[in-house]
């Protein structure tokens, strides 16, 4: 089994050989075993957790280069004519977003759908890729209270 232990950050598509979907959970990662589109097994193994994001690249041992892809997600489409204020109440729960000037993007969850909704927000279930803020600051993750 191949061995990644080091992550190229920022490269783009610059190589479409290999590649690997990953949604916004599983981009999260130090340790874990992987298997790429062409069924390549390799096992990451970093000195620290990190957090992929789009044209990331897994190195591996054997030099070979494995592309980072969003994988498509079920997510939580929310619009409204009070976007600021629904997206305060969405940021005080730490719940990771995605904004937009007309949207904001969440992980789908009933419980925060439900606030929305008598928050006099508008939902819609979305099948999209997933590519939330950073956390404080703008770098690193945001957590839910889900950890």
């Amino acid at each position: 089994m191949e061995i990644c232990n080091s992550i190229l950050h920022n490269i783009g598509a610059a190589s479409d050989e290999d590649f690997i979907e990953l949604s916004y959970d599983e981009r999260f990662l130090r340790r874990k075993k992987l298997k790429s589109y062409n069924g390549i097994e390799f096992l990451v193994d970093l000195k620290n957790t990190i957090s992929l994001k789009k044209d990331d690249m897994f190195k591996l041992d054997s030099g070979l280069l494995i592309n980072v892809r969003y994988k498509i997600e079920e997510l939580l489409e929310i619009k409204g004519n009070n976007l600021m204020h629904l997206i305060w109440h969405i940021g005080n729960r730490h719940i990771p977003c995605q904004i937009e000037e007309n949207r904001i993007l969440i992980q789908n969850d009933k419980v925060i759908e439900e606030m929305i909704l008598r928050l006099h927000g508008q939902t819609k279930v979305v099948l999209e890729a997933f590519d939330p803020e950073g956390g404080a600051y703008g770098i690193g993750r945001t957590h839910g209270h889900r950890h």
